[in-house]
């Protein structure tokens, strides 16, 4: 049995402000200066968790790592597959041809289409190469919890 890390969304305490997907993006460049990545990074990557807005509703929206991935099931390439060691859900970029069967699958509409990379489907990695993900250490309201269950 694995452990698989979850990022719990507490929606009562996101006020919207962002930082979620501005810690994302850095952590993807690989700075923790904020201001300075907008300012002479040329070309930033996409934040791989997205502040959802609805009335007064706001809430970060990135992949669940469900227990029955219905991405998984919907790639027919292999692309999107369950790390044996972590349990988190990575798409494999190489073998993504773009079909988008994972982003119409994803119930939570947390798979996305690259916009940097076209053919490319995009989705949170849960920072799996930093002990915390960025999102989580930079939420101030602590709206991004995370969470280890058994899988």
């Amino acid at each position: 049995m694995i452990t698989v890390r979850r990022i719990l969304i507490r929606e009562e305490y996101c006020m919207g402000c962002k930082l979620c997907e501005i810690n994302c993006v850095a952590a993807q460049v690989g700075t923790g200066n904020l201001i300075k990545i907008y300012r002479y990074v040329p070309e930033l990557p996409e934040p791989n968790v997205i502040v959802e807005e609805h009335d007064y509703i706001t809430f970060a929206l990135q992949c669940r790592n469900c227990d029955d991935p219905s991405c998984l099931k919907a790639c027919m390439t292999g692309a999107m597959h369950r790390d044996p060691e972590t349990g988190a859900i990575k798409v494999n970029q190489e073998k993504c041809v773009g079909c988008w069967m994972c982003v119409m699958a994803c119930p939570f509409g947390a798979v996305r289409r690259s916009t940097k990379e076209k053919k490319v489907a995009s989705k949170c990695d849960l920072c799996i190469d930093r002990g915390t993900p960025a999102c989580v250490e930079g939420c101030p309201n602590e709206a991004l919890v995370l969470v280890e269950v058994r899988g």
